[in-house]
């Protein structure tokens, strides 16, 4: 019986251990963040656009120029820098990109920005920014909203024949087109412009 016994708990003893060590191993944590991920998608005739981004608040700060500073590279968000994905050929902002996911970056002045596709996925912030790295770059004009926004947010918009792809934060508006390609063809045959 004791013989019996010993093996029991022997048996027993292995099987906590084992149980314990799988549990706390496979234990999944979320990261903490002090900004929320977003993400923003549109079906429309560019095919399926989609950015993820942290979205960081104002709380009564100076934004542009203050806790973004001007001419400065900057992740267009918090945390994770921003990543945009585009699921056809488009036309953005009049230069042409082909499919697929990039990150974006911006560099905000006070009267225009400039806006930076780059294939590096996966960075943190702007630290590991390679300007050589860089697919697309274009400078978009500043426009002042009317509406101020708490929370950094990309929005994209349903147009006739494309997306704009709007960017916001406290009153500052930037909006950039985004085209299929078929629509910059017929555009250019009929000499007609959109937007």
């Amino acid at each position: 019986m004791k013989k019996i016994l010993i093996c029991f708990i022997i048996t027993t003893l292995s099987s906590i251990n084992v149980f314990a060590f799988v549990k706390s191993d496979s234990v999944i944590r979320p990261q903490l963040r002090s900004s929320a991920i977003v993400i923003s998608s549109l079906n429309a005739p560019t095919g399926y656009v989609k950015a993820t981004y942290g979205q960081p608040l104002k709380r009564n700060r100076t934004v542009f120029g203050g806790i973004v500073p001007f001419n400065k590279i900057w992740r267009t968000g918090a945390n994770e820098a921003t990543e945009i994905t585009f699921t056809n050929d488009v036309v953005f902002g009049g230069v042409d990109l082909k499919s697929g996911t990039y990150t974006l970056f911006t560099k905000p002045a006070e009267k225009e920005w400039k806006i930076i596709l780059n294939s590096v996925l996966g960075q943190w912030g702007d630290t590991a920014y390679d300007s050589t790295k860089n697919v697309l770059e274009i400078v978009v004009p500043i426009k002042k909203n009317n509406v101020i926004y708490e929370g950094f947010t990309i929005a994209f918009q349903a147009e006739s024949k494309g997306v704009l792809m709007n960017l916001l934060w406290d009153n500052t508006l930037i909006s950039t087109p985004i085209m299929p390609k078929e629509a910059i063809i017929n555009t250019k045959k009929k000499k007609k412009k959109w937007f």
